[in-house]
Formats: C-alpha cells, structure tokens, sequence
C-alpha cells in the first residue's frame, strides 16, 4: 500500500487545497476529506472514520471493503466523480475476483487508489456495523457490532538476535498492523499460539474479544467465525447458529428439554428437587446434554466445526437459568423467591461443559425477578417497548407466561402460572405441533360442522384431496393452536355457553354434540383417532387462559390505565395463534385487532441481538434495573382477576374492539343431560 501522510479534513474545514491531492466524498456517512494522490481508499476511510469492514488488514483476501464509484456531476458535494479518478483494477483484485467473484462496479477500496476527486459509495454489507433486517416490518433492525473481530496479521519471525517471545511479538504486529494494543491473552490462546504462527508461516488470524483479549489464533487467513444464540425454555430448547460476520442466520434447530421427565412445569421440578437430593445436578446435566446434541445440529447443517463457534448467548426463565449454570433452583419454589443473581452473567463455556471452541465465551442475559427471568429481558430487548410512546403489552405465551407492560416512561413486568395447556397438554385429544396436528379451526353457525386444517397440508378438511394429502401422517390430535380455535369458534357458534360450558342443547342440532356423562362434549373429528373437544378441556384451557388475563389486567391496575394500544404476543406458540381467536377466548384484554401482531420467538430474538451486538449487552442491563416486578402470587387482586376471566371472553370486561370484528353471542344457560338435577345435588351434598 502507499505510504500517506495525515488527511486533509475537509469536513473540518482546515488546509488549503494541493494539486498533488484530491478530494474524496464516501457516501452514504458524507464523510470527506483531501489525501494525496495514490492513497488506498481504505486508508483514506480509516483516517475518516468511515465504516468500512476488513479483516485482512487491507491485503486484498478477505473482499470485505468492497466500495463502489459514484460517477457523475454532485454540485452539493461540490465534485465531479469520474471512474477513472481511481486507479485500474489490480492483479490483487483480479485475483480475488476470480477466487470468490465480485459484482460488477465493484472495488477493493484497499487496492483501489484515489487519482482524481471521487464520490466513493460504501454498500451495506461492505460496513463493519452493518444492519441485519428483521422481518417484521415494526420492528428494528440490529446494528451488527459483535464482541468478537477477526484481525489477520504477518508476525515477525524469531532469530538468535531477538530473544522476545511469539506472543509479544504477536502482540507487537497487532499494534503496528490494527492499532491494537494493551490487549491481555488467555491461556488456552497462548497453548496453541506457537503451532499456528509456524503452520501458518507467520501468518495468522487473530480473535480478539471486546477489544481487549486474544482469545484465539489460526493459522494462516480465517474469515469466518459463529455464534450461537440459544432459548433455554422449560419445554422446548431454541438455538440459532450465526456469522458473525454478516449477521446471518445459518441454521437453527430445536428440541424437547429433557428435563420434562423431571416434570412438566417449572414448580414441579422444583419440587423435584426438594424431594431427590441430587436431582438439581440430574436436571443440569440433562440440559447441557441436550445443548450439546442442539450445537452439532446446527453445525452440521451450515457446514462448519463446533470449534468454529466462539460466543454463545443464553436466555432462559429463573429455574431454566439456574439449571443450565449449576445453582440449585430450590430458593425459587418458595417466597421470597431469591434469584442466586439478577445480573448478566459472562464465563467460559467450558464452565457449562459446552463443547464449541475451547475459548469460547458464553453471556447470558440478565434476570428480572423470581419468576421473571432472562427471556423476559430477551423479549424487552427484542421488542423494545422502553423506545414506545404507546401503551404496550407483551405476552410471552409458554407454560408459564411472561408478561410486559408499559412504555417509555414505565415498565412492569410479571409471571402468571398458565401450565402447559395452550401447548397441547392436559387436552384429551392434545399434541405438540408436528405432522397431522389441528391447527385452525372452522365451525359453521348453523349446521356446526367442522373443518380443519392440520400440520403438513395446506388443505381443508372438506376439500377432496385432504385424505389423499394427509395419507402419509394422517390426523393424529389437536396442537395449542387448534385447541385455542375449536373453543373460539364453539363459542361463536353458540356450542359454549360464556361460562365455558357445552350446552347440551345444541344436540338436537347437532350430531356433534355428544353426552359425556354429566357432561357433553364436541366432536371434531370422527375418524381414527377421534378427537374429541370434553368439558376438562375446556376447563383446561379456561384456567390457563384467565391466569394469562389475570396478570395482564393486574398489571394495567398498578400502572393505572384500562386499556392497552398494542399487544405482542411472543413465544412460539405465540407465533401460531390467529390474534382475533385468542382475544375471544379472553386471553389477552380488548384492543384493536389490526395493533394486536405475533412476534415469534422474541426471547431467542434478544439473545441474537446481544449475540450480534455487543452495545446491545449494556442496553438490556440499564433497562431491566427500571423494570419494576410485580408479584401475582401475592396479590390479592390476582385472584379476583381470575374469576372473572374463567368467562368467555370475561364475566364483565367490555370487548369493542372485538364486537366489530365478530359476531359475539348473547350470554346463555347451558342445558343438562336429562337426569342429571339429582347427580348435581348429590355433588353438593357431597
């Protein structure tokens, strides 16, 4: 590269022009500035200040700095742009273009020289903190600035004359050659640094963690490292495998949390360990075997060695939290339910027996309370509702349900027991989402037939072609989803009375309507297996449904409002809810339908985006301290929220927004089997 001297700043508006300079606009920053005629761009750029990513220190091999030339007349800018102010493609170029291709127009700004006064345009992914969009339109795109950079280095090579050791002379290459300097390096660095600088011939490539620590060292030239961004859920374990150089998601896998056998919810398996010495530790090694089949998946399929990952992000409720870090979760099962530790969390990876690179490093988001854990703050940081002006609540929908209220200038946040209903739990005829599940639901009004869709087949049940879709899995029960629309549309269909109650009545209508004993149920489907919709089912799914109301509306009472402005459903049953369907219910208050969205798995969101961005970590610690926690097992409103709730879609809480959406039917009574006033009174009598 050419030897420059110091830039002439325009911006800043010093020095007099030279002919021996030229001035140079880098666009889209507007950053400008006169440099001698023969200087690289990239060395323009950096005494700039312009983001412009390399990895390769300007060698012309990693092809991050690629700009393009803005030719024409800018009388703004006050120049005239032409491609031949810039010097002619170099073999350097030429060879990584035949390599690895560039798109036409494309230039190596640490080959291309500046000849003349040029307009230099730096594409999106030709900057170091680049943005990854996110596909939801309403939400904000992640600046990529991960804590771990890649800087390949040639290292001078030892003599009987220079008695310093490798690593210092590392260490002195990194500062000549990236300004990097007061840098500290681990052990398991230094233990394989000899190997690599001589298999490499001197030249390396060099992780370096928040700037301040080698980390890691390869051989020759490394352009490519991972992060792996995981939820940790009490039912179901999300991770995604990242570049870290681009932001992408390259895979992403999940699986059953083993420690179901240990109890379905989050208390039972506290109660677990209360009653099994032991069993916190049983619990904590079946997570992190899980973890490890989870990141050979995901390496497997983007192509890459687990030793290629070296930052891991965690998010995870209390009791998943303490678990997968080896604390023992027993202070969560009873008031005051103490967290071990409320803040982030930063150690090795080896420290939780993950098998990826041996340096790697794992941060696990902050908790918030108790029963408010780091995928709350994986949400809050995912959704951001401290940068909203409206009144917003997130509902994380899982066994037990996370819930956020607020805005910019407050934040509450609790848990509410819901259990495991909405996943397709304590249901008769319930399934997790998988080939042959129900999951939507249509009742028509006046002969209440059914039809259904199931997981697999874009086809309805009545369309002729359904069986022959299906034949390879079938229709084998109903997922969280389906169960949440056979009940709104039994509902609207006049099948279930407000108390959540089938009305045995509706027999004479219908087939479907079934006696069950004291009770009646629903058919919705009569075939192999049949799928029945019972009386507990519906009890089920009312007890989960007025315990998620329940906590929202506690939270509008503490904050003083009596309605919301939006409501984000999270989590990934939260993705498959049809919103109309779950605000019949009652599930969540009224609002309008059209601020009522599906945010996915939001919490695995905040864990990639502390993953991708670093500033992001700093961000989600100062707002979680603001976050006031609110207790419902100890408050005696709570209970009386719930009560009401237990109605369809309450006992007394007005819907408008909904009313204009849906016909909702007149409260009723149910009918009873014939018989049956005698079997109620000795119920009671009872």
């Amino acid at each position: 590269m050419a030897d420059v001297g110091t830039a002439n700043l325009e911006n800043g508006g010093k020095g007099a022009e030279s002919d021996d300079e030229a001035l140079l606009v880098f666009m889209p920053s507007g950053k400008r500035g006169r440099f001698a005629r023969g200087t690289p761009i990239l060395t323009a750029a950096r005494q700039l200040g312009v983001d412009i990513d390399s990895v390769c220190g300007g060698r012309g091999i990693c092809g991050r700095c690629q700009v393009v030339v803005s030719e024409g007349e800018f009388a703004k800018l006050g120049v005239t742009s032409d491609a031949h102010h810039l010097s002619d493609f170099s073999s350097v170029e030429q060879r990584y273009a035949d390599k690895r291709g560039m798109k036409p127009g494309r230039r190596l700004s640490c080959s291309a020289q500046l000849l003349g006064d040029l307009v230099i345009d730096v594409p999106a992914d030709s900057q170091v903190h680049k943005q990854v969009v996110r596909k939801r339109a309403e939400m904000r795109d992640i600046t990529l600035d991960p804590v771990i950079r890649l800087h390949y280095v040639e290292v001078q090579e030892p003599d009987m004359h220079d008695p310093t050791g490798d690593l210092q002379r590392l260490e002195k290459a990194l500062k000549a050659q990236w300004d990097l300097e007061g840098l500290d390096c681990d052990v398991r660095a230094i233990q394989g640094l000899q190997q690599a600088l001589r298999k490499g011939e001197w030249k390396v490539t060099v992780a370096v963690h928040q700037g301040k620590q080698i980390t890691a060292v390869w051989p020759g030239f490394q352009d490519r490292i991972y992060g792996f961004a995981v939820d940790v859920g009490s039912t179901t374990i999300a991770g995604h495998l990242c570049d870290l150089a681009t932001g992408e998601v390259v895979a992403s896998s999940g699986l059953m949390n083993p420690q179901i056998r240990f109890g379905e919810d989050l208390m039972s398996r506290v109660s677990y360990v209360m009653m099994n010495p032991g069993g916190d530790a049983d619990m904590t090694k079946a997570v992190r075997e899980a973890l490890n089949d989870l990141v050979q998946a995901v390496a497997r399929e983007a192509g890459c060695t687990v030793n290629d990952i070296l930052e891991c992000t965690f998010v995870g409720n209390p009791i998943m939290h303490h678990l997968l870090l080896g604390i023992n979760p027993i202070e969560l099962g009873w008031a005051p339910f103490a967290l071990a530790t409320d803040g982030p969390v930063q150690i090795w990876a080896s420290e939780i027996d993950l098998h990826v690179h041996p340096n790697a490093r794992i941060y696990v988001l902050p908790c918030i309370a108790g029963h408010v854990g780091a995928d709350t703050a994986g949400v809050i940081l995912s959704e951001t509702p401290y940068e909203a002006e409206e009144m917003t609540l997130i509902v994380d929908v899982g066994t037990n349900a996370e819930i956020v209220l607020g805005n910019k200038h407050k934040l509450l946040a609790a848990s509410s027991p819901t259990g495991p209903a909405f996943e397709g739990a304590q249901i008769s005829c319930g399934q997790r989402a998988a080939p042959g599940a129900v999951e939507r639901v249509r009742i028509d009004r006046n002969t209440l037939e059914p039809r259904f869709k199931v997981i697999g087949c874009d086809l309805w049940s009545d369309h002729p072609d359904f069986a022959k879709e299906t034949e390879a899995f079938g229709v084998t029960g109903v997922c969280g989803s389906g169960i949440i629309e056979a009940l709104a549309e039994m509902f609207l269909a006049g099948i279930l009375t407000q108390d959540g109650v089938v009305d045995g009545s509706m027999a004479a209508k219908s087939q479907r309507i079934q006696a069950d004993g004291r009770t009646f149920f629903y058919l919705l489907h009569d075939g192999q297996p049949q799928l029945k919709i019972t009386q507990n089912d519906i009890r089920a799914i009312q007890l989960a449904k007025a315990a998620l109301y329940a906590g929202a509306r506690l939270l509008m009472d503490k904050l003083g409002v009596d309605k919301v402005e939006r409501i984000t459903l999270a989590g990934a049953f939260g993705s498959h809810i049809d919103v109309k369907y779950a605000m019949v219910l009652g599930m969540i208050p009224d609002c309008d339908l059209a601020k009522v969205t599906s945010a996915g798995n939001a919490a695995g969101t905040g864990a990639r985006i502390a993953l991708l961005n670093r500033a992001a970590r700093d961000e989600i610690a100062r707002v979680v301290k603001q976050v006031e926690k609110i207790e419902t097992a100890v408050e005696a409103k709570f209970q009386e929220h719930f009560i009401e709730a237990m109605a369809l879609p309450h006992k007394t809480a007005p819907y408008p927004h909904l009313a204009k959406a849906v016909n909702l039917p007149e409260p009723k009574t149910a009918a009873q089997p014939e018989g049956d006033d005698g079997g109620r009174r000795r119920r009671r009598r009872g």
